[in-house]
């Protein structure tokens, strides 16, 4: 058994490596394809560090960029890490400045490996997280610089490579379609969706759609409160 804390920390990480290294491959691939320098995949990555929302900005950075547009999808698709963070208060308590670290690279797998990793008597528990975040935290940047200079040294240009953010989002909601008890958010968002585009058209209907989207959130959720 494993009994210092970078050796718990590695052992728990290592699926979480497997998997960052293969989709930030893909991520600084998919970067390379939109025709970016081989230095902005791993920069986003270790900037932004938010995995969906990564392959949304690289996408508008090819388009008419609107900053009010990026922040409303940042809050809207990272908003479920703020009750990740709530139920991590408690674990991630009295660190020094390693507490704000692990609470920047609290990603989803990052949370699901910190809350249930077992760590031997003994051994520095908020030292094991911080490793585990840190670990975590690497394996996407390698893995999007990997993609981004393989790209730029072997000039690949994989042709269809820009679905695969649409296909991350249609595998996101499927999955979260199969997940919830009510459909009712999943069904809204799409109607939304579609109406904002005939009405508003396509250059403004993302920045109306996250708007509705939000407002819709407030009131569901103040519905539920009063129940």
């Amino acid at each position: 058994m494993p009994r210092s804390a970078s050796a718990v920390a590695f052992r728990a990480s290592v699926p979480v490596m497997f998997g960052y290294l293969i989709l930030g491959l893909g991520y600084g691939l998919y970067m390379h394809n939109l025709d970016f320098a081989w230095w902005y995949p791993p920069l986003m990555a270790a900037t932004i560090y938010g995995g969906s929302v990564e392959f949304v900005i690289a996408t508008m950075l090819t388009q008419h960029f609107n900053p009010l547009t990026v922040l409303m999808i940042t809050f809207v698709v990272g908003f479920r890490q703020f009750f990740y963070s709530i139920s991590m208060l408690n674990r991630y308590e009295g660190h020094g400045l390693a507490h704000f670290f692990q609470i920047y690279t609290l990603s989803d797998e990052t949370f699901a490996v910190n809350y249930t990793v077992h760590v031997p008597t003994g051994v520095d528990r908020q030292r094991v997280y911080t490793l585990i975040s840190l670990f975590d935290y690497c394996y996407w940047i390698i893995g999007a610089l990997s993609g981004s200079l393989l790209g730029t040294a072997f000039a690949l240009k994989i042709a269809g490579l820009e679905f695969v953010m649409t296909a991350l989002f249609i595998v996101l909601c499927l999955d979260q379609f199969k997940r919830e008890s009510s459909h009712l958010s999943t069904v809204s968002g799409l109607i939304i969706t579609i109406l904002c585009l005939l009405v508003v058209g396509k250059t403004y209907f993302l920045l109306a759609t996250l708007v509705l989207l939000v407002i819709e959130f407030a009131i569901v959720n103040h519905q539920k409160e009063r129940r």
